[in-house]
């Protein structure tokens, strides 16, 4: 089977050659220079002009099969070649729309998580006012109660650092996603 298939490509090796052959200046000259040479055999009575003609029927008639068999070949493998890259194509196609549903996925995610981060903002600042108003009520508290608040509000004020920083991040990953769609 392996020296089949060697065998097969051999012959396709030959067969390219001589289609190139067929097709370039120095064949155009070695025929011409054939032709020439044919027709001045019989001028110089070398040979009879009908034994020439003969003689040069059947070769240019052989020659000429010859030639279409190698350019058929040639043909096939080209087609071959051609729906061979087209199933390629459709490959490439199939996963540039998968790519293209996973962004629009990842966008939905994102803008969800957006809204999330914009709630939790909000509550955020409900807790801040809510601790305001306890603090302009209750001026007598102690110094503990006050500590307490105090922590309390750096605590929201460091949530509302780490909310600033996720919603940097979902900016960054809306930009790759519009540029990936580009």
């Amino acid at each position: 089977m392996k020296k089949d298939k060697e065998k097969t490509e051999v012959l396709e090796k030959i067969a390219n050659g001589i289609t190139w052959w067929v097709g370039s200046i120095p064949s155009l000259i070695v025929h011409t220079l054939f032709f020439i040479t044919s027709f001045l055999l019989p001028m110089l009575n070398l040979v009879e002009f009908d034994k020439m003609l003969l003689i040069l029927t059947t070769v240019v008639s052989l020659e000429a099969i010859y030639l279409a068999i190698f350019i058929q070949m040639s043909v096939n493998k080209s087609h071959e070649k051609i729906e061979d890259i087209q199933e390629d194509i459709e490959e490439i196609s199939e996963d540039i729309e998968d790519i293209q549903e996973d962004i629009e996925e990842i966008s939905e995610d994102i803008e969800e998580i957006s809204e999330d981060i914009e709630e939790i903002n909000e509550d955020i600042e409900d807790i801040q006012e809510d601790i305001e108003e306890i603090n302009e009520d209750e001026d007598d508290e102690d110094h503990n109660e006050r500590a307490k608040n105090v922590i309390l509000k750096s605590n929201v004020n460091s949530n509302k650092n780490e909310i600033k920083a996720l919603k940097d991040i979902i900016s960054q990953l809306q930009n790759e996603i519009d540029q990936l769609k580009k």
